[in-house]
């Protein structure tokens, strides 16, 4: 299998182009994403139009609602369509779209009727772009039913996940981690499955989960602990909903410890569905309470020294790993 080295850019406009050659009925909306505007903000969809024709990748106007609108209208008629929301924040606009069609009409139809979209949109702390362009909103759409909500933290899993949302039946929503985009990796072009998580370094002491902007740090402060060893398990879910309930658990069975580690606010997120699951499934059985770090209950701020702070760095995840190996309260 040929390995190249690609950023997230690349990956994903491989992924798309790839999709693309292999379905002549895929089709790409959004804002900006033909050539003539430059294959969007950051050239993820660049190439695709020329290649493909802009009767299949089609520059929208400004209105998001319009876009879902028209990628879950034109699924209905046979397509699949991966719709691009530029940025995270913007999908509060299409939320209505969102969760009240693409999200329901497989239930209200009795399983007749199949919604194939992907909605690609990018997000996260670190540019300085401001509270109302960097939010993961991630636990919004994995609370919603009939929506899978997938977030890679690499290029190769970016080409592989991209490539099975694609190809699922139902809509996915596509995380992309914007501070990341630039970051390089190995992409064999396998497609990999929805729903299962990876092991991203293995350990004994303690299990991280984590997704997504986090994995990188993670695994930082995994590496500082092993220098005192202290050995960190980390899995990257890669799929936050449904996520693999069977990986985390045979971790946290061998670690006997559990930390969840998000950039998004850590109230009402994520992490606290894992930690309930965890709660539960081990309750008597865990060497120390199940923790979670993730970003500050406000919106991101602009100020550069504020927006470091809002977001957990590998010095937070290092900290709360030694104070649950020593069984400190936090």
């Amino acid at each position: 299998m040929t390995t190249q080295t690609l950023n997230t850019i690349q990956a994903v406009n491989l992924a798309l182009h790839d999709a693309m050659a292999a379905d002549p009925k895929m089709l790409v909306l959004g804002e900006d994403v033909a050539d003539r505007e430059e294959g969007g903000v950051v050239g993820v969809t660049k190439g695709l139009s020329t290649a493909f024709g802009d009767d299949r990748v089609k520059s929208t106007p400004i209105a998001e609602q319009a876009i879902i609108g028209a990628a879950i209208g034109a699924s209905l008629g046979g397509y699949r369509v991966v719709a691009e929301i530029m940025l995270m924040n913007f999908t509060t606009v299409a939320m209505d779209m969102i969760v009240n069609h693409a999200a329901k009409l497989r239930f209200m139809s009795g399983g007749q009727t199949h919604v194939p979209i992907v909605i690609r949109t990018m997000t996260g702390a670190g540019m300085s772009n401001g509270g109302q362009h960097s939010d993961y909103l991630e636990a919004w759409f994995a609370h919603t039913p009939g929506i899978k909500v997938v977030a890679p933290s690499n290029p190769s899993d970016a080409y592989g996940l991209l490539r099975a949302a694609i190809e699922d039946e139902d809509p996915v929503i596509f995380i992309e981690n914007l501070p990341g985009y630039w970051n390089t990796g190995p992409v064999t072009r396998e497609v990999i499955p929805l729903g299962k998580a990876r092991i991203a370094r293995e350990g004994n002491d303690l299990t991280i989960v984590t997704y997504a902007s986090m994995v990188a740090p993670a695994l930082a402060a995994a590496e500082k602990l092993a220098a005192d060893g202290i050995e960190v398990e980390v899995v990257d879910l890669r799929t936050i909903a449904p996520w693999d309930k069977e990986t985390v658990r045979a971790s946290v069975a061998k670690t006997g410890r559990a930390l969840i580690a998000h950039e998004a606010v850590k109230e009402f997120g994520v992490g606290a569905e894992i930690a309930a699951d965890l709660g539960d499934h081990f309750f008597g059985r865990l060497k120390a309470p199940v923790r979670r770090v993730g970003g500050a209950f406000c919106p991101v701020p602009y100020s550069k020294p504020l927006e470091t702070a809002f977001a957990p760095s590998a010095a937070d995840i290092e900290n709360a790993v030694r104070g649950l190996v020593a069984g400190k309260e936090s």
